[in-house]
């Protein structure tokens, strides 16, 4: 229904964002971008492995799949990570098993919000494997 559908919706007006990141930033500025949420996604990687998480894909873009040991653990470690208030995140089905999937997406996304990640899932780690 015509309704329902507003400005964002319309094809000519979903390349507007795109637009305005190229013409602030320019080519060299989105690439430096990408890189940078990759990179960092890499640093997030390495940091939930030694943490005690299984990384499940290889870190090749912005994206980290990950999961503990047990399902049980997975999930109540989303939960508790999720209840802190200081970070958002998804859980997913990886494979038939729950697993929980972390994307560097943001312009504002720094080497201190991975780091703050991080070590608010090796603290949800710790606890989870505890209770179970």
């Amino acid at each position: 229904s015509q309704k329902n559908l507003g400005i964002e919706f319309s094809r000519r007006a979903r390349g507007i964002p795109l637009w305005a990141a190229l013409r602030s930033l320019g080519r060299d500025g989105i690439t430096a971008l990408v890189d940078r949420h990759c990179r960092l996604a890499r640093k997030l990687a390495t940091g939930l492995s030694a943490a005690g998480y299984t990384v499940l894909n290889d870190v090749e873009l912005n994206q980290v799949l990950f999961r503990l040991d047990s399902d049980t653990a997975t999930r109540e470690a989303h939960a508790a990570a999720v209840a802190t208030g200081r970070l958002w995140f998804g859980p997913t089905v990886w494979q038939g098993r729950p697993a929980l999937r972390m994307s560097v997406s943001s312009w504002q996304t720094g080497e201190e919000h991975i780091d703050r990640a991080v070590a608010i899932l090796a603290q949800t780690a710790r606890r989870t494997r505890m209770d179970v």
